[in-house]
Order: structure tokens, then C-alpha cells, then sequence
């Protein structure tokens, strides 16, 4: 099934302010105006987009990590992730991040496409395969030194996924977009 996506708002942005910025994060208000003249206010959080990277083993196992996520107030498992630097392509980031969280390289990537988070942040997701593994030393960010690693049957993280135990949403479309590649769902 193809659906169409229109390329034009429904509506004029009639003003665009930052109200606020903190690290690589801004708070936006546009101020837009539908064609009957009636205004409305848009929040919008200008982000970063950030990588998800499904690792594959031959013997059919991924790696999951989990840490805590302070904004939610708990720990969350997901796949290995990470924010992209200004200027840096996503397959590079999404090398650096597996190599990072999980102490792998791989030598074949398959790109998983791309999604979105809310509707309110702009960055995107992009997704990644990552197959023929090898493991090296991992090499975690400071504040990634809560990070816990497992190796569990990629069957077993899909059904997590797919049930709900793992509630990361990019996670959850990284593992189902795999596992439809895999040739498993």
C-alpha cells in the first residue's frame, strides 16, 4: 500500500519564536493562521534525530541494553541508540553507537527506513540491521555508565516488543522492521 503524504500545510505560519534553549534542545512557538483566519498556537521541540541499530549474530541473538531514562522516572530496554552530532550521517553514527554501547562492529548494515517521535519533536529515527558482528572493546559515554547489557534470542526481544514489555518505541519499530527483513514476521 502507498499513502500519500500532502507537502503543504493547511495553514500559514504567521510568526515563528524560540522560547527557550538548553543543550542541543529548543522550545519553538509558531503562530499559524488557517484560511478561514482563525489562529492557533503550534509548540514544536527542535532536536536532534538519533539512531536505533538492531545487532544480528548468526547464531540468531541481538543485544539489548537497558538504562535508566530520568524523564520517565524508570529503567527501559531498547536497542542500542543514539543521538547524531551536528554534521554526522546516520550509518556513522550508527557505527559509533553500537560500538559505543554494546562493543560491536559490524560489517554489513541494512538501513530500516526512518520514523518519527511525537508530533510535537522534529528530529527523526533512523533504524539499522547490523549484521556479521564482531566484538570489541566498548567504549560508553559517562553517563551511560548505568548501561546493562543483554543477549537474548532476537524471537524473544521481537515478542518483548511486540507485547509490550518493551515499551521504547523506536525500539519496537527497529525490532519489527527487522524481524520483517529477517524474514520472521
Amino acid at each position: 500500500m502507498t499513502l500519500d503524504h500532502e507537502v503543504k500545510p493547511p495553514f500559514e505560519v504567521i510568526e515563528s519564536h524560540e522560547t527557550a534553549r538548553d543543550w542541543n534542545l529548543a522550545l519553538r512557538r509558531d503562530r499559524i493562521r488557517w484560511p478561514d483566519g482563525t489562529e492557533a498556537d503550534y509548540r514544536v521541540v527542535d532536536g536532534p534525530s538519533a539512531v536505533f541499530v538492531v545487532p544480528y549474530a548468526q547464531n540468531g541473538t541481538t543485544v539489548l541494553v537497558r538504562q535508566w531514562r530520568h524523564s520517565w522516572g524508570s529503567t527501559t530496554w531498547e536497542v542500542p541508540a543514539g543521538t547524531l552530532e551536528p554534521g554526522e550521517e546516520p550509518l556513522a553514527c550508527a557505527q559509533r553507537e553500537l560500538r559505543e554501547e554494546a562493543g560491536l562492529i559490524a560489517d554489513d548494515w541494512t538501513s530500516l527506513g526512518a520514523t518519527r517521535g511525537t508530533a510535537l519533536q522534529t528530529g527523526r529515527q533512523h533504524l539499522y540491521l547490523a549484521r556479521g558482528l564482531r566484538r570489541v572493546q566498548r567504549t560508553p559515554e559517562p553517563y551511560e555508565r548505568d548501561m546493562i547489557l543483554r543477549e537474548v534470542a532476537f524471537r524473544t526481544a521481537l515478542d518483548a516488543a511486540l507485547s509490550g514489555e518493551i515499551e521504547h518505541a523506536a525500539s519496537i519499530s527497529a525490532l519489527a522492521r527487522a524481524g520483517r527483513v529477517l524474514g520472521i514476521i
